[in-house]
């Protein structure tokens, strides 16, 4: 299979192509026990013109795809592209997350000057966007005097990849920073200048409720999002999850609320996890799960070598009581996370071994595209509608066994009606970088 199926005109009709029902919501068809129905997508001007249920009447120069799926764009809400690919140079010592953290914290001192963050950060940016991503969510580590040099780079970049990727930032400091009050509110008000998310990882610190109060202080006067990294241990008395919630209540606080991680989660008594999800799903909060991230990082000890637990959060649990629940990439090729390349497929496919989204797949597919898209606040993205950009994957798999047994490297993005070059960059590009 490969791009010259889709024509060089952007307009054509996909006859036969296989169509999930969570990501296709105004398809009237007959969808079988996995949610795929059989469908033609007419694609006109950059748009998708129509889609309708497979007939055989479907126009003589339509390309028969043989109930082929196609999926919508993919949306990944959770990424630290300001980080990706130090792992040459700065590798994790022992796996744990102290040392990704101390890993981590050496290196941006000593390298993360504006050229070194930039170039990773396209290099990253070229991945995701061959591998089909749309919209992509980063945290940027902005500790002084990092938020000025990266922030700068960010906001070039996101101008620099308009129309290919929508991105998005969140600042992000230990909640200790907070303390910093003069200091904090200046790092809000750039966030805001920038258009991006405030942002900060939780600790079980003795004042925590007074800081984030301090932080529900800051996005409301200037008008911001929040995203947090919370409780990514496997200690039970990490409850900052349950502080997030009580304090967006408290606050009375209307924005989009993301928080990653929550690990501890799985961990805790049935009756604390009860009352943690009760109190998230009357906060509106949504939550992130990082699932290749979190199964490399988590339950690594030095009394015993072989992990016992996944390390993700209760995700189904979240479902059930209607909370907002995503996942994606996190970390690539850093000390947090030694492999990945922000391919969302890979992403889909290991939550959905790691988190059972399978018997029965439901709407599982949402999590990678259109609920982050809708925690993103990012319209007409993460489903596939007649009227809305034709921006979608075409894969080899004919049903949910096939396509996620295989890397599909063959896959076909097409975006505004046109089939990309899929060409992903050299990792010798990063070489130079590299070097002491």
């Amino acid at each position: 299979m490969t791009s010259a199926i889709i024509p060089e005109s952007g307009q054509f009709v996909l006859a036969n192509v296989r169509l999930h029902a969570s990501v296709t919501p105004g398809l009237a068809a007959t969808f079988d026990s996995d949610g795929f129905a059989l469908a033609d997508i007419a694609v006109a001007d950059g748009r998708v013109s129509s889609i309708t249920a497979h007939s055989l009447a479907a126009p003589a120069a339509a390309v028969d795809l043989a109930g082929r799926i196609v999926l919508p764009c993919f949306v990944d809400c959770h990424t630290h592209i300001d980080k990706g690919h130090i792992w040459p140079r700065k590798p994790n010592p022992d796996g744990t997350f102290m040392g990704a953290l101390n890993a981590t914290g050496a290196d941006r001192a000593a390298r993360w000057s504006a050229q070194d963050v930039a170039r990773r950060m396209d290099f990253s940016l070229r991945s995701a966007y061959a591998h089909g991503t749309k919209a992509l969510r980063t945290h940027l580590d902005s500790v002084a005097p990092q938020e000025a040099i990266s922030w700068p780079v960010f906001e070039t970049m996101r101008e620099t990849w308009r129309g290919r990727i929508e991105l998005q930032a969140a600042c992000l400091i230990g909640i200790e920073g907070v303390r910093e009050t003069t200091w904090f509110e200046s790092l809000a008000k750039r966030v805001a200048a920038a258009r991006g998310v405030l942002g900060v990882v939780t600790y079980m610190v003795p004042d925590l409720e007074a800081l984030l109060d301090q932080v529900f202080a800051q996005a409301i006067k200037h008008g911001l999002d929040l995203d947090f990294h919370a409780d990514e241990t496997d200690d039970v008395g990490a409850i900052s999850l349950k502080k997030i919630a009580e304090a967006a209540l408290w606050n009375g606080f209307e924005g989009n609320i993301l928080v990653g991680h929550c690990c501890s989660l799985a961990r805790q008594p049935d009756l604390d996890v009860l009352d943690t999800l009760d109190k998230v799903a009357k906060a509106g909060l949504a939550v992130v799960s990082l699932p290749m991230c979190n199964l490399y990082l988590q339950d690594r000890r030095a009394d015993r070598t072989t992990p016992r637990w996944r390390g993700v959060t209760l995700l189904h649990e979240m479902k059930a009581r209607g909370i907002p629940v995503a996942v994606a990439s996190d970390n690539t090729r850093d000390p947090f996370h030694a492999y990945g390349d922000l391919d969302m497929l890979e992403v889909y496919r290991m939550a959905t071994r790691i988190l059972h989204f399978d018997h029965p797949v439901a709407d599982w597919p949402q999590a990678v595209t259109a609920t982050p898209a809708k925690i993103m606040r990012l319209d007409g993205v993460g489903s596939l509608a007649a009227g809305g950009p034709a921006d979608f994957i075409l894969f080899k798999g004919r049903s949910w066994t096939e396509l996620l047994s295989r890397p599909e490297s063959d896959r076909i993005v097409v975006r505004a009606g046109r089939a990309i070059a899929r060409q992903l960059p050299d990792y010798a590009e990063l070489d130079d970088l590299m070097v002491e």
